[in-house]
């Protein structure tokens, strides 16, 4: 099971989905334009995985990797801490809701799971199974 899902059994609403879509698109564009005033910040490429917003939309937990092992993840997310308000305000320029969400940051474990997973593709007893044909 995730760890990004709310604690709802039904998970996220489609609101929900919307709202962490649109602030991860926006932090997409404002950390690839250089727009946050850090040169440490802007030398560090970084992806925004995803968002995962709260059922009240007040806490958006943004997920997120540096590329390219540019910085250390614990570099890049120092340094999106610090600006954490002026990203907020980004944010908020770009949405139309009562409260900007407090933006807290996390690593982007998505990528460290995919290369688990082709190692485990790649083991020959795996490799030896999925290519067997099934005996009917």
């Amino acid at each position: 099971m995730s760890n990004r899902r709310p604690s709802s059994t039904n998970g996220p609403s489609q609101r929900q989905l919307r709202v962490g879509e649109l602030i991860r698109r926006t932090l997409s564009e404002v950390l690839a334009r250089g727009d946050v005033h850090d040169p440490d910040l802007n030398v560090i490429p970084i992806t925004v995985g995803e968002v995962s917003v709260s059922p009240d939309l007040k806490v958006a937990t943004v997920y997120v990797m540096p590329l390219l092992g540019t910085a250390p993840v614990d570099v890049a997310i120092a340094a999106l801490a610090r600006h954490r308000g002026e990203l907020r305000h980004h944010v908020a320029g770009a949405m139309r809701l009562k409260y900007a969400p407090d933006l807290r940051f996390r690593a982007d474990e998505t990528f460290d799971r995919l290369d688990e997973t082709r190692r485990m593709f790649a083991d020959e007893r795996v490799r030896r199974d999925l290519d067997t044909p099934d005996e009917e």
